[in-house]
């Protein structure tokens, strides 16, 4: 394929990866504006958490319809959908008087992360070449750290008073001079936008077009993107499969779809289990006590997002060469190995060192590389076409239901077996990822997608993946 079609490929990903930067801003944003949202309305500590979890709450709603929307209206369509909500929950969350009124809009945003949890990756592993998807799929997963990296930023930037020059319209002086909170909130509006102009540019997901039967829009899109002529285009593979009469979620629990389903589940369940959250939940301790001079929290949360966001890069380098068995593999010995040794140093109270900031840079550089963008890439590849949006969403939601779980399982842990105690419960569950991954994983790399299914259902008792 030559440079300039590899060009085009990588814009269209790169536009709709912008869907994961704002699920990763919107859901970061949060941090800086709650402590100024409890102050000005003295929430309760009830109201303190709905106004958190409000947003949980449509990413709920917006992966349980997701799926529906993906395989009934194409890939295209929800991901308009989607930058449309975004930018009404920017505007609305910066322009509404009452909290009531911003809360709703913080519901809307949730239901667009929902969704753009769903399609994005679900529609990058359509449009990608076998070769390099699981590299732009990654690029989902980079283009989220770098929001919630971004909105870390932008965070610090309207605390320390950058906005603070004289601003004439009474609208802006508001936002960013009066109640900051809804100028850290209304901000998203610029890449929403863009986002919602670049989608008006891309094409529709080509193997979605197949599976309806429009074979010559699939081949003209194809064609653009690869450079390839219409005689040169075999759809027949797609087409046959595709056309089954099967099509609703029964299709998962056949005997040769169930460990499919099983990888599918187990994947982002153990992402939320992995301790991420309470790596990031520790980050400003952690770095006060290894001796980092911070002014702020904040400025902690853009040294993790930082560390992040540049790990995720590993994984874009390596997934397509590497494979994906043998990164999730050293991604969670890796983590499990960084996890123990944070416990050990908390057991020991050896906090005071740089001995804990390494164990922490290197779990999140386990996790950053393997665990975290490695769910969207295998979920989005191993379901049938006919149900791969439906199948998708259940992937997404069991993610969203386990980072609901471990949001309120950490305190407790925190308060009943301790700092190291929780540390190890969470290098228990990588251990565990490990030896699920070995078992299950098949090794997708350079397959197409067709070719993938085709492998589950003509083989279901050996391992052909693995050859």
């Amino acid at each position: 394929m030559s440079n300039q079609k590899t060009g085009k490929i990588l814009l269209i990903t790169l536009v709709a990866s912008l869907g994961g930067f704002l699920f990763g801003f919107d859901m970061a944003v949060i941090s800086g504006v709650l402590p100024l949202v409890q102050k000005q309305f003295a929430l309760s500590a009830s109201q303190e958490g709905w106004f958190v979890s409000s947003a949980l709450v449509g990413c709920i709603i917006g992966v349980a319809i997701s799926g529906e929307l993906s395989d009934r209206l194409g890939r295209k369509k929800p991901l308009i959908l989607t930058a449309v909500l975004f930018v009404a929950s920017a505007i609305g969350c910066a322009l509404f008087p009452n909290l009531s009124g911003v809360i709703a809009f913080r519901v809307l945003g949730g239901i667009g992360i929902g969704i753009a949890s769903n399609v994005v990756p679900l529609y990058i592993s359509e449009i990608a070449p076998a070769q390099i998807r699981g590299r732009l799929v990654t690029y989902y997963q980079f283009a989220l750290t770098l929001g919630i990296l971004v909105a870390y930023l932008s965070n610090a930037a309207l605390l320390n008073g950058v906005s603070k020059p004289a601003l004439n319209p009474s609208v802006l002086s508001h936002l960013f001079n009066q109640e900051i909170w809804r100028g850290m909130l209304g901000i998203g509006v610029f890449p929403a936008v863009l986002f919602l102009l670049g989608l008006l540019l891309i094409p529709e997901s080509p193997r979605w077009l197949i599976q309806k039967g429009k074979i010559d829009a699939a081949k003209l899109i194809i064609a653009k993107i690869t450079g390839q002529t219409s005689a040169e285009i075999n759809t027949d593979q797609s087409v046959s499969e595709n056309n089954s009469p099967k099509s609703s979620y029964k299709e998962l629990f056949a005997p040769s779809m169930r460990k499919a389903l099983l990888i599918g589940i187990l994947l982002p369940l153990f992402s939320q289990f992995s301790g991420i959250n309470a790596i990031i939940y520790y980050g400003p301790r952690i770095l006060g006590n290894a001796g980092v001079s911070l002014s702020n929290s904040l400025i902690s949360q853009v040294i993790f997002g930082v560390a992040n966001m540049v790990f995720t890069l590993f994984a874009i380098w390596k997934v397509d060469s590497w494979g994906r068995r043998p990164l999730y593999l050293y991604g969670t010995a890796g983590a499990a190995i960084s996890l123990i040794l944070t416990g050990i140093c908390f057991y020991f109270n050896a906090t005071s060192g740089i001995g804990l900031l390494i164990c922490v840079l290197a779990f999140l550089a386990c996790f950053a590389c393997s665990i975290g963008p490695l769910k969207f890439v295998v979920a989005s590849e191993i379901f049938p076409g006919a149900i791969r949006g439906r199948a998708l969403a259940i992937s997404i939601m069991v993610m969203w239901v386990a980072d609901t779980i471990v949001g309120q399982l950490t305190p407790i842990l925190l308060n009943e077996i301790g700092s190291a105690g929780t540390f190890w419960f969470f290098a228990f569950f990588c251990i565990v990822a490990f030896i699920a991954v070995y078992k299950l994983l098949p090794e997708t790399k350079g397959k197409s997608l067709e070719q993938i299914e085709k492998d589950w259902k003509t083989d279901t008792d050996k391992d052909v993946f693995f050859h």
